[in-house]
């Protein structure tokens, strides 16, 4: 008996509905979605089952290693790995830190069953299993393997709040699953402070598990029922140095035993040999067993039924864009589509309950919690991208999250780095804030903006965040008294011209003033003898030694070093030029950049830094908007060269594919941006600096209903420059396009040559935004 059968029709009956009400692309845009991309190298991709934006990230483990050796397997997975540990429920793809792979289920077949993980290199040592890539099949929304010890079949589905496991046991033998509840990404001894499970009298399994990991704190309530009865079961505590703390129960746990707690959890749940595939429905919640019990309500039915509706959520999504191109490209595009659009990850309970940064239970009204910002990273042209293709509602979720989270914050600021509601304090800047501007600063509305500038606003004064107080007295962030100061004294600056773009818009006029004087103390730190930003002392001084090329954690920079930071003023680009001497110095200076020789250079200390190309690092995001900066220094066909290069060798379709951790689609991003023709090198600014394309064809299908197309005529290798650009059949000599114009609809033609056009979008008034204009004086 099937249990999930009745309301897998109702479900299916509904998804049938909402696909004929709304247009979908054509099968090929998920068909050419290949999670694998970025699984390999420093990508940090999760291959597993989610749906766009969903709580759940159902997917394998290949290995747990000591915190120390983590970075690599930040997803939980590593395409070289060759064994699987089993499929938890929640993973970051792309992180460059990491966490989460909660409530860890592992199956197992046969009479003799391992509560232990076992050794990869000892098959058999426990219930680990080892698999071959050739079994794997993923696409978005579905992830299965056949673990090649047990020969049980897995496959893996997910709604936005719920996970379906589906396993095929070898006939005739016993059906089993291991939750193990030790289990964790980013392992260390301590990191479980305390976990409980229990069989309810309907066999639903429910517990918690509190951690501390990345995040400190960190609660998970589960839920999950199965398609089979249970025939039995074990809960047991492996706790050896600490007391035994079970609710009941002989020793540290026994057969049968109703509930269990303690720090090292695990259960071996039995269903005996089955006639058919076991299911298992699993649900999460960060509020209580009770949120998550209502969570795996509220999405019912079967696994093919969640797996469905899951599909047609992706054909949806996918379908912003329609791209055409060869295979190879276009399976490289529409996975990095694919890829941006995992996060930020609802973490609100169906009921709107959600836990907030001050570990309370607080309701949301009107809007669904969202949480996962890595907001360094993503501000730059992840969300820019959601701006463009996603629903207006999407993104005021999004605020709205930020906005709630500043108001449950011990803090009263907004989020720097959060994930499941809690804050990391990982990275720097206070960039929720380009966020919020960027968003309503091109039309998206369903929050208070007043009160989302008085976020803004607060984040940026608060002095003892990052060197702010002496940010604000001294102009700069001094280096005696602050690390990485030269990063955050630029990016502060930035984030400070974001918020009186807003504010000006408001009305709030005595805001904007305010913070356009704030948002010109770049300079303060940009040294126009050596042309590089660096970093300044208390006393006004520069830091002595100083060598452009060093990259040292805590040290000047962050992630990067002065080729990289030197650069980041995209709001007052033209001030920058002028500083450097003008558009011939400007230019020589970047191509001193990409042309650099590392041959004496060693990098291998430093995590992040992958992707050179000479001192443009792409691997890591302070460079991602550098090679438009040709463009503000009149030489746009120098930006097209440079891009050709960067997507070159930078990207691929294959597990190796993204040269640096994804970064929650940052990177992924970047490349969708760029293929189509524009990037945002200045959000707030309302503007796309227009770079080249690579795609010959592609449509965005606007949330609004519009369609705006972009044809490249005549594009190849050896046709890699822009002859001329038409907007909507009129000839467009800058090299930029507004949001305006985009989101009305219409069509951006290029024609491209083989020999760069010199004369096209040269003059001052045809280039992008800057804050002080480009000639002397301005």
């Amino acid at each position: 008996m099937n249990r999930f059968s009745t309301l897998a029709t109702l479900c299916l009956g509904a998804a049938a509905s909402l696909a004929t009400a709304q247009p979908t692309p054509p099968p090929a845009a998920i068909a050419a979605v290949d999670p694998f991309i970025g699984t390999g190298g420093e990508g940090h991709a999760f291959p597993g089952a989610t749906a766009p934006f969903g709580m759940i990230q159902l997917g394998p483990d290949t290995d747990i290693r000591p915190f120390k050796q983590s970075y690599k397997w930040a997803a939980g997975y590593r395409h070289e790995d060759n064994t699987i540990l089993g499929f938890s429920h929640t993973h970051f793809s792309g992180a460059g830190h990491s966490d989460l792979g909660d409530i860890l289920v592992a199956p197992a077949a046969g009479d003799a069953v391992s509560l232990e993980p076992g050794d990869p290199a000892r098959p058999g040592s426990g219930y680990r299993s080892r698999f071959s890539h050739a079994s794997e099949v993923a696409t978005p929304g579905y992830y299965a393997v056949t673990l090649s010890d047990s020969g049980v079949r897995a496959e893996l589905t997910a709604g936005t709040r719920i996970g379906v496991h589906r396993y095929a046991f070898p006939a005739g033998k016993a059906a089993h699953l291991i939750v193990d509840l030790r289990s964790s990404i980013y392992n260390y001894p301590g990191k479980i402070l305390w976990s409980s499970i229990r069989v309810r009298a309907d066999g639903t399994i429910t517990g918690v598990r509190e951690t501390r990991g990345w995040a400190p704190a960190r609660k998970l309530f589960f839920a999950m029922r199965f398609s089979a009865p249970l025939a039995g079961h074990a809960f047991v505590n492996r706790e050896e140095d600490v007391p035994y703390k079970g609710f009941q129960g002989p020793g540290r746990g026994d057969d049968n035993v109703a509930q269990l707690a303690g720090r090292a959890l695990v259960a071996r749940l039995d269903f005996g040999p089955l006639t058919g595939p076991l299911e298992a429905r699993v649900a999460i919640s960060g509020v209580d067993e009770a949120g998550a019990l209502a969570n795996l309500a509220s999405e019912p039915g079967d696994f093919d039924s969640v797996r469905a509706r899951t599909r047609a959520a992706w054909e949806k999504a996918l379908g912003a864009i329609d791209i055409t191109a060869p295979a190879p490209l276009r399976r490289t595009v529409y996975t990095a589509l694919y890829h941006s659009l995992l996060a930020p990850s609802v973490y609100g309970d169906v009921d709107g309950r959600y836990r907030g940064p001050d570990d309370q239970v607080h309701q949301a009204t009107g809007f669904t919690f969202h949480s996962t910002f890595s907001l360094w990273d993503t501000f730059r042209a992840e969300h820019p991208l959601l701006t463009l293709i996603q629903p207006a509602q999407r993104n005021s979720d999004f605020v709205n999250s930020l906005i709630a989270s500043r108001r449950d914050s011990p803090f009263g600021i907004l989020p720097v780095w959060q994930f499941h509601g809690r804050e990391t304090w990982t990275m720097i800047g206070y960039h929720a804030v380009p966020m919020i501007a960027d968003a309503y600063l091109k039309g998206v509305r369903g929050f208070d903006a007043n009160a989302a500038l008085d976020a803004m606003v607060a984040s940026a004064d608060y002095a003892p965040y990052g060197g702010l107080g002496d940010y604000m007295k001294l102009g700069y962030v001094p280096i005696d008294r602050e690390p990485e100061a030269a990063s955050k004294t630029v990016e502060y600056a930035y984030d400070d011209w974001t918020i009186a773009r807003m504010a000006r818009a408001l009305g709030r006029t005595a805001i904007a003033d305010r913070f356009d004087k704030r948002a010109l103390y770049w300079r303060n730190s940009f040294d126009a003898k050596t042309g590089f930003l660096r970093a300044r002392k208390a006393d006004g001084s520069y830091r002595e030694p100083f060598d452009p090329t060093a990259i040292n954690y805590g040290s000047d920079y962050t992630e990067g070093n002065a080729w990289q930071y030197s650069w980041f003023a995209p709001q007052d680009q033209g001030g920058l030029i002028r500083t450097l001497g003008g558009d011939a110095a400007t230019v020589k200076k970047l191509d001193a950049m990409f042309d650099f020789d590392n041959s004496k250079v060693d990098y291998s200390h430093a995590e992040d830094i992958a992707g050179l190309i000479g001192q443009y690092i792409h691997g890591n995001e302070p460079s991602h908007h550098v090679a438009y900066l040709y463009s503000y220094a009149g030489s746009p066909w120098r930006t097209q060269e440079r891009l050709k290069q960067i997507v070159d060798s930078q990207y691929k379709p294959t597990p190796d594919g993204l040269s640096g951790n994804d970064d929650l689609g940052q990177m992924s991003a970047w490349l969708v941006f760029t293929t189509l023709g524009f990037y945002p090198v200045a959000p707030g600014s309302d503007e796309y600096v227009i770079g080249r394309p690579f795609l010959d064809r592609a449509v965005l299908n606007l949330p609004n209903g519009k369609r705006f197309t972009i044809r490249a005529e005549g594009l190849s290798d050896a046709n890699r420059y822009i002859g001329q650009v038409f907007l909507n059949g009129t000839p467009l000599g800058r090299s930029f396009i507004r949001h305006a114009e985009i989101v009305a609809g219409g069509e951006l033609r290029f024609v491209m040559q083989a020999t760069p056009n010199v004369r096209w979008a040269t003059a001052e008034r045809d280039r992008p935004y800057s804050m002080t204009g480009y000639s002397a004086g301005k």
